[in-house]
């Protein structure tokens, strides 16, 4: 089973905190990005791999769909997805992404927010996504960058003059990482950018877009800590046909 680390209390406790957890999708500063690559949902059959509290199931309704189905590991974040939610077109589920098995062609869109970086077979998962989609489906969805995410010891260096460089180093050193955020010992899977790409070539995906976030110059003039970003790619985004 994957690591669940959204039910441990800290992490839950520290996760809501976040912006994107309080304001949702708005609190997202990539989100731009990713509505960008997505295409008319009305009427489309749509599922969130890793949905959390809901947020991109209740947009996607808003936006026409016609079915939206939630998965998630967690049952804390489905417990606040379904007291969010007040919809029979919404539908959340609890399952492990390591072994999940869509229907064939049951969906129009695939759409994931941050959550594959935790799995260590993603080639498997890519291949049972790529069953699961109608011709003409999409797969659209963001991780941590791998640059940002290599570092055996992730962290900001001074360099001269007191210009903060992201540490990288292991790039090429693909496997798992632990950090401590908001809990001890999170695990996580670093791939090369390569890998990603290519094992979604290889599962039959077709890939139409690829965004290294950087914010806007409006976001940060808005929130100026973000200006920070510009320094290192925080996600790698994508947008891959059926």
């Amino acid at each position: 089973m994957a690591q669940n680390i959204y039910d441990k209390p800290d992490f839950f406790a520290g996760y809501a905190q976040l912006e994107r957890s309080r304001l949702g999708l708005a609190g997202a500063p990539e989100w731009p990005v990713l509505k960008s690559m997505l295409s008319d949902l009305e009427g489309r059959r749509v599922l969130d791999l890793g949905c959390g509290y809901g947020w991109f199931c209740r947009w996607a309704l808003e936006q026409g769909a016609a079915a939206v189905t939630g998965i998630d590991i967690s049952k804390k974040m489905l417990a606040k997805a379904r007291s969010d939610t007040a919809s029979a077109v919404v539908t959340y589920c609890h399952a492990d992404l390591e072994t999940l098995e869509p229907d064939t062609a049951a969906f129009d869109l695939v759409y994931s927010s941050l959550a594959f970086h935790y799995l260590p077979d993603t080639a498997r998962l890519y291949r049972s996504i790529h069953r699961s989609l109608a011709a003409g489906g999409r797969l659209v969805f963001s991780i941590e960058h791998p640059i940002f995410m290599a570092s055996m010891k992730p962290g900001w260096l001074e360099a001269e003059g007191g210009k903060q460089i992201w540490r990288l180093d292991s790039y090429a050193r693909e496997g798992e990482r632990r950090t401590d955020w908001f809990s001890k010992g999170v695990l996580k899977y670093h791939r090369t950018m390569a890998t990603t790409l290519n094992q979604l070539v290889s599962a039959g995906f077709t890939i139409r877009r690829i965004e290294e976030f950087r914010p806007s110059d409006a976001q940060i003039a808005q929130m100026p800590a973000l200006a920070a970003e510009i320094e290192r790619p925080t996600f790698l985004i994508v947008a891959a046909d059926a």
